[in-house]
């Protein structure tokens, strides 16, 4: 189910968000519309052990179902293995290991993607430089 480009977006940045709340260290949103045919969003952050990925990619599915009714049409990869993600087809969250974020690259590899940053929990400001 793919939803209009305002909605992934703003479901990808809420994804970041919650994230964030989790734990997760160095989350980044990618706005890959016009550069990938295959999705609109990449949520990108890192945990360093298998039990907080797991513990992120559960609370960003739990809270986008309460809050917008949306499910991953995938959920892939394993945490021991360094990472873990969940497709919603217009926006994609990943979770990495800080070893796996380092092999995969994925900021260097959509370097010309614009980019948003949330801000840290307990700040009053919604939202940081950079665009999607």
């Amino acid at each position: 189910m793919s939803v209009p480009n305002a909605a992934a977006e703003s479901c990808a940045r809420f994804s970041a968000e919650v994230a964030q709340l989790e734990k997760a260290e160095d989350v980044v949103v990618l706005d890959l519309r016009g550069l990938a045919g295959f999705t609109d969003f990449f949520v990108i952050a890192t945990a360093s052990s298998e039990r907080r990925r797991r513990t992120i990619v559960d609370a960003v599915e739990r809270r986008v179902r309460e809050r917008v009714g949306r499910k991953p049409i995938h959920l892939e990869g394993y945490p021991a293995a360094g990472w873990v993600l969940a497709d919603y087809v217009d926006f994609v969250v990943h979770v990495f290991s800080p070893e796996s974020r380092e092999l995969y690259q994925l900021e260097k590899l959509w370097g010309d993607a614009g980019r948003w940053y949330p801000e840290p929990p307990g700040t009053e400001a919604a939202g940081a430089a950079g665009t999607p």
